[in-house]
């Protein structure tokens, strides 16, 4: 666990006790730390008060004497209404800070990586992750993916610390650094949390309030709005550690990829040459252009820490993907099986769409505002849709005289129904539902955990009839 003692015999508010703050309440008590604990949600209490933390309501607490509060990223302090507990600690002067300000603060030698974006951010920090590990460097990867903080190894001089960071995270940044910070891209989300998209893309850039001047600064060149970015800092003193990333255009002085041949070339423009560096078909599981972002983000933010670009080239081909995200679960009988669960809104399904031909798309849920009429450009793709859940009959009315499709009601059938259509096609069967899990599933890893199961399912089935065991 990371070493706090910084802060021992200094008293502490916890606010938020899900994953990450009970991980910080756990080694702020081990670090000798006197500990206020606040939930919302009473079970949560209890297990901070098993820990030895002091249950105490943070909203009507005596907050002189507390040194620091430690805030669930999750849970609002300015918008759209900040939780009482929030202005009692901006009343009394207290800093509002997240468990990546600890864990920075505690590991001071090693060196940092901060990833962002709307999109693609969860894949680029697993990727870099991989390629790091790969290379023989010591690397942890977390923040907003995997484990909370402050369980991540202890690391010294030689250690990197790959994290991805929300926007809820990064405003809440006070004196962390970061050696490498990249931001992917920006659309408008969770603007009810910011005040609107002015208040999220100022969270966003305020990654780069974090990074020191010999720091490196990777930004997406795809929209207007990172471009607007990359503009401010390459004015300041920033400008020399700018590299602009593209997947729609080639980049003087930055990395880029070209899509018109093949599967898309990585290409490195820096140093006054344009050098390909791998064709990016070689990597099967980032396919499709968000994913040649995330390679372009991922070689870029190696480079700048030193990985010689042959360990890079090597890790981006031998990455296996991150579940639920456009995983290739099995190929049965030449048929592909990707599970892309964590689709829940038509932007994201789009992308997977855009991947692939011949395609049996699994789709439903709980729908998203909007719906899947923004598909539409890739219905060419699709052979045939199965429709789950509660949107089957609104997506029904998207697709009528467009796609052929089917209501199979769960799962289950629907993967049944398209396996059986896709047999001998050479295609692919896509979950990618473009809508929420929670009508049938508790989240979307469940979905897609359901989904995989039921394709090894499938599997045996076909070993077992042709070994000639039991059906």
């Amino acid at each position: 666990m990371i070493d706090l003692s910084r802060f021992a015999n200094r008293r502490i508010a916890v606010m938020g006790l899900a994953r990450s703050g009970l991980a910080s309440v756990s080694a702020l008590l081990q670090a000798g730390a006197e500990v206020l604990a606040w939930d919302d949600n009473a079970d949560r209490r209890a297990e901070a008060e098993k820990l030895g933390a002091a249950v105490t309501n943070l909203a009507t607490a005596d907050w002189s004497g507390i040194a620091l509060a430690v805030w669930s990223p999750g849970i609002p302090h300015s918008f759209p209404v900040p939780h009482p507990a929030a202005l009692a600690a901006k009343a009394a002067g207290v800093a509002l800070v997240c468990d990546i300000e600890l864990l920075a603060l505690a590991n001071p030698q090693a060196r940092f990586v901060g990833i962002t974006g709307t999109n693609g951010k969860s894949t680029t920090t697993a990727l870099v992750g991989h390629i790091l590990k790969q290379a023989g460097c010591m690397a942890e990867i977390g923040g907003n993916l995997g484990m909370a903080a402050l369980t991540l190894t202890p690391l010294g001089a030689d250690g990197i610390y790959v994290l991805e960071l929300s926007s809820y995270q990064i405003e809440l940044l006070r004196e962390a650094r970061f050696d490498v910070a990249a931001l992917l891209n920006i659309t408008p989300d969770h603007l009810d949390r910011h005040g609107g998209f002015d208040g999220y893309v100022a969270a966003k850039r305020h990654l780069f309030d974090q990074l020191p001047a010999d720091g490196t600064a990777v930004i997406g060149l795809d929209d207007e709005t990172t471009r607007g970015v990359a503009r401010a800092l390459g004015r300041g003193i920033l400008s020399r550690g700018v590299v602009g990333i593209s997947v729609s255009r080639p980049v003087v002085g930055g990395v880029y990829v070209d899509g018109s041949i093949g599967g898309g070339r990585l290409i490195d423009a820096r140093n006054g040459s344009a050098r390909t560096i791998l064709d990016l078909a070689e990597a099967p599981a980032l396919p499709g252009s968000h994913n040649w972002q995330n390679a372009a983000a991922a070689y870029t933010i190696c480079t700048a820490l030193d990985v010689p670009a042959e360990a890079i080239i090597a890790g981006i081909r031998s990455f296996p993907g991150l579940a639920h995200r456009q995983e290739r679960v099995a190929v049965l009988d030449g048929v592909t099986f990707v599970n892309d669960s964590k689709a829940t809104n038509a932007e994201a399904t789009g992308k997977a769409l855009a991947c692939y031909e011949r395609i049996y798309w699994i789709a439903g849920g709980r729908a998203k505002e909007g719906g899947i009429d923004a598909l539409a450009p890739q219905f060419g793709r699709v052979r045939h849709a199965y429709l789950i859940g509660e949107s089957a009959d609104g997506f029904a009315a998207t697709l009528d005289g467009k796609l052929a499709y089917s209501k199979c009601g769960t799962l289950q059938e629907a993967l049944a129904a398209a396996a059986k259509d896709a047999r001998g096609t050479g295609g692919v069967v896509l979950l990618s539902p473009a809508a929420a899990s929670f009508d049938q599933f508790d989240n979307f890893e469940q979905r897609g955990d359901r989904f995989r199961d039921l394709v090894k399912a499938l599997a045996s089935d076909a070993a077992a009839t042709l070994t000639g065991g039991a059906a």
